[in-house]
């Protein structure tokens, strides 16, 4: 509820005005089916066209008020709604792109888009409540003008309705975000699969992963088809409540017409007023069940923006300062925690991580650095030549989101060259090249080598990594065991001597 306390706050002005117009406009149109009463008995009845001219006049007036109220009204709501799921979704985004943060990526999906807007709709649904309550109050006030017993049925049967109806609403709740939840896991899983197709594939376990997907899609049509059953019957029972209501008025009116207990105008204004008061009944009674809709989207919300980062591994960095050397770290068991260490948010550390990541647009703006004369020599450094030359538009060659259509190794060039580009003073790679063949791995690792560490260079470059290519050019090799240096020399001499360092290197 925080959450959307906070959209109504930081939108009040607009909200509030919003909700002034949108009163002003259902206000006016309750307005209508009155003035035409009034018309018929002082101006129709009475065949005086005198007072036929001024209450038309008055009535087209009418029209042209709720006319501009509602358009205004609508323009500074739909703004408000646009600004507020905008900002949302930055939120979402600013939290989930903090690499510490893990959100599944079906999640980030039905959160930024469908939460987002659902949320946002509060801002819509308050004005439009406001709207109904304007229209049944003054509704309420003319038939009890007209009738006090007609009156009473409305300002009586509404309250008793709309607290009927709220008992649905957190059933409504709970629904939704079932929802939502099972959702983002279908969507989570469909990005995985797709993205580790090749994989599948090569291992052959496509049906396999399939069959994992399905059982998904089809909670996730259940979760849907309960949720839309439960929002139905909420609509359903609310339109017929709010049908029975505004006919019951309309017999009640017309029984007392032929009673004579009311003229033929009050009649008119009765029967119109029964047929508007259709739609802020309505209003009035799906409110729970959209409030109820935000709030769930709302709290989906939240447990995104309420992640903590993980916190970096205890301990300290047992790499000693670099400056000016290529360094190769091999540790064992796994080297994430080491790698975390490197990640300190440091303007001159840049930590390149083991899976990267491509977004859908160009290879040059994958790359981040166009116009950068050292491109070409970056290419060739990173073996991404080849790739760039694979297309015939180049660098301007279209790749999906996630490089979902390149093989690995084609990301991985890519993604090294883009931390080459970057040239921080120092840069920490963690395993660039798992998934090339041997001979690029060689030609990588002289080019990494040659690229940063030529004469007179105070660049560093850490190599986390088991490949023999890669150690073979680094001025020197610790060992990591852990968590603890445990050895440290030239790959050569650690091959030669090491036995534990020639069973994780030399395989």
């Amino acid at each position: 509820m925080n959450l959307l306390w906070r959209a109504l706050l930081r939108n009040r002005g607009r909200v509030a005005s919003g909700s002034l117009l949108i009163g002003l406009h259902q206000g006016c149109q309750a307005l209508v089916p009155i003035l035409i009463g009034v018309i018929v008995d002082g101006a129709v009845a009475t065949q005086d066209l005198g007072m036929l001219v001024l209450w038309v006049g008055t009535l087209a007036a009418l029209f042209l008020v709720l006319t501009v109220a509602y358009r205004i009204g609508a323009r500074q709501l739909m703004r408000a709604i646009a600004d507020e799921a905008h900002r949302l979704r930055l939120e979402v985004a600013a939290k989930v792109l903090d690499p510490r943060t893990e959100v599944r990526t079906g999640d980030v999906l039905t959160i930024s888009a469908t939460d987002a807007d659902t949320t946002s709709y509060l801002l819509d649904y308050l004005p439009r409540l406001f709207g109904a309550l304007v229209a049944t109050a003054i509704s309420a006030v003319g038939l009890c003008l007209i009738s006090v017993p007609l009156g009473l049925v409305v300002l009586l049967g509404t309250p008793v309705v709309l607290v009927a109806l709220q008992r649905a609403a957190p059933r409504i709740t709970r629904r939704v975000a079932a929802r939502q939840e099972v959702a983002g896991r279908a969507a989570s899983l469909a990005t995985d699969l797709v993205t580790g197709l090749r994989p599948l594939r090569g291992i052959g376990a496509q049906d396999a992963a399939a069959h994992r997907y399905r059982e998904v899609s089809r909670e996730s049509l259940g979760a849907t088809l309960r949720a839309a059953t439960t929002v139905g019957w909420f609509q359903a029972a609310s339109d017929t409540v709010s049908t029975l209501l505004a006919c019951g008025i309309a017999i009640l009116a017309g029984w007392f017409a032929l009673s004579g207990r009311i003229s033929a105008g009050e009649l008119v204004t009765v029967i119109g007023l029964a047929a508007f008061l259709g739609e802020p009944f309505a209003t009035l009674s799906a409110a729970p069940g959209w409030f109820a809709s935000s709030r769930a989207s709302a709290e989906r919300i939240e447990a995104v923006l309420d992640l903590r980062p993980a916190e970096p591994p205890a301990g300290t960095n047992p790499i000693p300062p670099i400056v000016g050397e290529c360094v190769g770290v091999v540790v064992e068991p796994d080297a994430s925690a080491l790698v975390a260490l490197f990640d300190d948010g440091s303007p001159d550390v840049l930590v390149a991580p083991h899976l990267p990541e491509l977004f859908s647009g160009t290879i040059r703006e994958n790359l981040i650095e166009p116009g950068r004369d050292d491109l070409p020599a970056v290419l060739r450094a990173s073996a991404a030549d080849d790739v760039v030359a694979a297309h015939p538009d180049g660098l301007d060659h279209a790749i999906a989101d996630r490089g979902a259509a390149l093989s690995g190794g084609q990301r991985q060039r890519l993604a090294l060259a883009r931390a080459l580009l970057a040239r921080p003073r120092l840069l920490v790679l963690h395993e660039p090249t798992t998934a090339v063949d041997a001979v690029t791995e060689h030609a990588i690792a002289r080019g990494i080598r040659d690229l940063r560490h030529g004469p007179g260079s105070t660049l560093g470059t850490v190599l986390v990594t088991t490949s023999p290519a890669l150690l073979a050019v680094t001025d020197r090799v610790i060992v990591v065991r852990e968590g603890a240096v445990v050895a440290t020399g030239t790959h050569a001499s650690l091959a030669a001597t090491d036995d534990s360092y020639r069973s994780a290197v030399l395989r």
